[in-house]
C-alpha cells in the first residue's frame, strides 16, 4: 500500500509517517519510481509506535524496542528482549524526574499566585488552578 493508504488506515499524517521512516521506525520498500510501498505489518507497527509514544518513550528508544512488542488484540504485550527492562526503567526514571520538576514549577507558580492575590489590588481572576 502507498503512504496515503497507510495514513488513512492508521489516522497518522503522511508527514508523520515520513518522520517515522527517518527515525528508523518504519522501513517501507521503495518502488522503481521512488514511491514508498508499505506492508500490512506497517499498519500494526504504526499502532505500536503510537502506543509507545503515548507512554512517553522517545523515538530512539522505540526504535530499539519496537520489535519487542506485539498486541494481544487489546493491548501491547512486551516480549523478552535483551535490554528492554533496562530501557523501560531508564525512561520511567526520566519521566518521574520530569514530573518532580514540573510539580516544583507548579508549586512556585502557586506561591506567586497566592502572594499576588493577597496583595491589595491583587486580581482575583488570577486564582485559576
Amino acid at each position: 500500500m502507498r503512504i496515503g493508504a497507510l495514513a488513512q488506515r492508521t489516522g497518522v499524517s503522511r508527514r508523520l509517517l515520513r518522520y517515522y521512516e527517518e527515525q528508523g521506525l518504519l522501513r517501507p520498500r521503495r518502488l522503481a519510481n521512488g514511491y514508498r510501498e508499505y506492508a500490512e505489518s506497517d499498519v500494526t507497527a504504526v499502532r505500536h509506535i503510537r502506543v509507545l509514544l503515548a507512554a512517553g518513550l522517545p523515538t530512539t528508544v522505540i526504535a530499539r524496542l519496537l520489535h519487542c512488542v506485539h498486541d494481544d488484540g487489546e493491548r501491547l504485550v512486551p516480549s523478552s528482549c535483551p535490554g528492554m527492562v533496562t530501557d523501560l526503567r531508564r525512561e520511567r526514571r526520566r519521566i518521574a524526574d520530569t514530573i518532580t520538576r514540573l510539580q516544583s514549577s507548579q508549586h512556585a507558580i502557586d506561591t506567586m499566585l497566592d502572594a499576588a492575590l493577597r496583595r491589595p489590588g491583587g486580581d482575583a481572576r488570577l486564582g485559576l488552578r
